[in-house]
């Protein structure tokens, strides 16, 4: 039971640092209920859609890496680096979410929005799920799932607080790309890519 919930907690961190810029574009689809954009219901289900499509495509490429060895898959750190490298780069100006959020619509808006917007996810769930293992990657397909839902209900509620909406906005542009380059280190390392 320990170790389920060890496996539980430590697939909180790679759904958390993934989807930080998303939290904030959930909270401003939520700002724009009933002023033209989506209804609460349809935001939930095109997150949950959207976030579903990128947990599925990382699995069935996690997957298909199975012959490769453990620890060439360590080289998939490089993903995290590069895209944590080019968010500090580009640090200096940050998107305006809301904007984008503004002119999405209905189910497939989300979803599109979503997968646009959680592209880089992949980056990290693939070797994740690969160096896991089947019984882990359920443990963590099942939190990512609550934490959809986590997610949800948060920005709901944060819709209406402009000043906390402008500091995750202000911090997250430089924090967010740091954090990836730390998990890609995290992939290399474990992976035993450098020798054990």
């Amino acid at each position: 039971m320990t170790h389920v919930v060890t496996t539980a907690l430590s697939g909180v961190w790679p759904f958390a640092v993934t989807n930080v810029d998303d939290f904030v574009v959930l909270t401003a689809l939520f700002v724009t209920v009933g002023r033209g954009g989506p209804t609460n219901r349809q935001i939930v289900i095109g997150q949950y859609l959207g976030i579903g499509v990128l947990v599925a495509v990382s699995l069935v490429v996690s997957i298909g890496l199975a012959s490769v060895p453990d620890r060439w898959i360590g080289l998939l750190g490089v993903v995290p680096i590069a895209l944590g490298v080019r968010g500090l780069v580009g640090a200096r100006t940050v998107p305006s979410n809301g904007r984008a959020a503004a002119a999405v619509t209905g189910v497939i808006g989300v979803v599109a929005l979503t997968l646009a917007n959680g592209a880089d996810n992949a980056s990290v769930y693939i070797p994740l799920f690969r160096q896991a293992g089947a019984g882990t990657t359920s443990v963590y397909v099942l939190v990512f799932a609550v934490l959809v839902g986590v997610w949800c209900m948060a920005a709901r509620a944060v819709a209406g607080q402009k000043p906390l909406i402008r500091m995750v906005e202000r911090v997250g542009h430089w924090l967010v790309p740091m954090v990836y380059i730390a998990i890609g280190i995290r992939i290399i390392v474990t992976s035993g890519l450098f020798g054990t």
